[in-house]
């Protein structure tokens, strides 16, 4: 039976006051989305002990990364393809040598990602029509590659910070790398309605009065170094007193070799004390392609230092008809960080689609374990 509003607004209301995440859990780099994170303060006090395959050095080469594993029952197409099946998502490792900001000279720094699994073909520079980052992913055809997410060179210039390369976007809130979300499953604006990398340069500053400004430029959406294509970015973030944080990202110009036109992005996060956050999300996408409007919600609570819920809910329309195109989604879910000396964590959900369009709706569940190293 379809849902009705009511009571999708009545199910959101209720996964709201069940469970959060608190504030220190979503933390916030440079007009980067408001993203959440696994390090909370308790788990940074004990990482010391954590089981790690690398040493960390702050003057050298700094290498980490994770293996994410899930199951679902249900392809929804939205990175998670393979229904029914246990799959290795992402075992990714990243490559950071930081930039040194007391160098005489520029100091350059760079960092790169090497990732193999599932999600690999997704975060290739499929926004190109050739190329060896398009061709280096899925060689077998069976839904497994390998990518390089990311390959940039970074430092300093006056107050700004350059980045030069491919890089993760800006746009949105939820990321590409597990352990940036707090769902398994992913909404539909961020895979449909959103850039997962671009290839260029971009500069970010934060000026004396708060405000946080990037400014950029591309070849586009997901695209290599093989593209030629020109696209504009231009971000900018405020917090607003003690509880409140604003993101307006927008692009425009080629999303890709031939799809272009304007985007835009806005995120807001509030504080609900000390244990509650709230997040609204708004995507807008028009281009010569296609015609997209997103608005998600997101509540989540700490329940302990082990355990926290979470809720979600989507509004995705993928055309002009108000009615028919409109698709909608509530996503309620678990982290849990079970005690050992592993940096793990399990991450259960349901997750109900249904769209006006259709009287049946369609459950998942679904749930992934990540182990950081």
């Amino acid at each position: 039976m379809k849902l009705s509003k009511l009571v999708l607004l009545g199910a959101f209301a209720l996964a709201s006051f069940s469970g959060q995440v608190s504030a220190e859990e979503l933390q916030q780099p440079v007009i980067q989305p408001i993203a959440f994170t696994l390090q909370d303060d308790a788990a940074a006090d004990s990482e010391a002990k954590k089981w790690n395959i690398f040493k960390r050095d702050d003057k050298a080469l700094d290498i980490s990364g994770w293996t994410q594993f899930g199951y679902h029952d249900h392809n929804n197409g939205l990175f998670n393809d393979n229904e029914k099946k246990g799959t290795v998502h992402q075992v990714w490792f990243a490559f950071d040598k930081a930039y040194d900001a007391d160098a005489e000279g520029l100091g350059f720094g760079y960092h790169f990602d090497l990732l193999y699994g599932a999600d690999a073909p997704d975060t290739s520079a499929f926004g190109q029509t050739e190329g060896w980052d398009v061709e280096s992913s899925d060689p077998d055809g069976n839904g497994f590659g390998w990518a390089m997410p990311q390959m940039y060179l970074e430092t300093q210039f006056n107050d700004w910070t350059i980045t030069v390369g491919k890089f993760y976007t800006i746009v949105g809130y939820e990321v590409v790398q597990a352990p940036g979300n707090f769902f398994y499953s992913h909404a539909k604006t961020m895979y449909n309605s959103e850039p997962f990398t671009h290839t260029g340069i971009l500069a970010s500053k934060t000026t004396e009065t708060g405000l946080d400004v990037t400014a950029g430029y591309s070849s586009g959406w997901d695209t290599g170094f093989q593209s030629h294509g020109g696209n504009g970015i231009l971000g900018l973030g405020k917090a607003i007193g003690d509880n409140i944080s604003l993101n307006y990202v927008t692009t425009f110009g080629d999303i890709s070799d031939t799809e272009n036109g304007y985007t835009h992005s806005v995120v807001m996060q509030i504080e609900l004390g000390e244990k509650m956050d709230y997040v609204f999300q708004s995507d807008y996408v028009d281009t010569n392609e296609r015609y997209h409007i997103g608005v998600n919600q997101y509540v989540f609570y700490t329940v302990s230092e082990d355990i926290s819920v979470g809720a979600r809910l989507e509004w995705w329309r993928n055309g002009n008809d108000l009615g028919a195109d409109s698709q909608y989604s509530i996503t309620s879910g678990i982290n849990y960080r079970p005690t050992s000396r592993f940096n793990m964590i399990l991450r259960p959900e349901v997750r109900i689609d249904w769209d006006d369009t259709s009287t049946d709706t369609i459950v998942i569940f679904g749930m992934d374990a990540i182990i950081q190293y």
